[in-house]
Parts: structure tokens; sequence; C-alpha cells
């Protein structure tokens, strides 16, 4: 799909209603991350994280999702099926 859109005053462009739905750009505040690719421009959406979940995202919380999964990736730790046979298993250990 292709669609052109003109250049406004102070370089404001105008995102088509139907994209602005489909990527969630609809809500006040939606932004978009533009990057400069050297011979074009990209606009990717950049979705809002919800103030309750802010926490997962944080440079040291990533950094322990992302030595968590190499370690589960390299066999070590246990992994459990679910909620209920993580509790369980902390339980028979305490």
């Amino acid at each position: 799909m292709t669609d052109f859109v003109s250049i406004q005053t102070r370089g404001t462009i105008s995102l088509p209603p139907a994209l602005r739905r489909r990527y969630g750009l609809d809500e006040p505040g939606a932004q978009m991350e533009i990057i400069d690719a050297g011979d074009h421009i990209v606009l990717r959406p950049k979705l809002a994280v919800d103030s309750s979940q802010t926490w997962f995202w944080s440079e040291d919380w990533q950094a322990g999702e992302i030595e968590a999964e190499a370690q589960r990736r390299g066999g070590e730790g246990t992994v459990h099926e679910s909620g209920a046979g993580l509790l369980d298993a902390l339980e028979s250990e305490g």
C-alpha cells in the first residue's frame, strides 16, 4: 500500500486514519520513532507501556531477563509449566 501525504508548516504530516487505527496511533500522545536510514526515512510506531508495567522495561530488569534467557537456553535452572508448579516447588524448598 502506498499513500502520499503533504508536508505541512513546521514539517508536520498527517497519517491516513486507517493507518493510525491499524497501528494504535489514534490515541492522544501516541508516538512514532523516526529512523534516518540514509536514503529514506522510516516511521515506526512506538507503543506506550501502561504505567503499571514500566518496571519490566527498566534497564536493570531487561538485563536480568537477558541473563535468565541465556541461562534457560544453556539448560540451567528449572522450568515450571505453570505458576502453581512454581509455587509448589518453592514451598517444598522452604
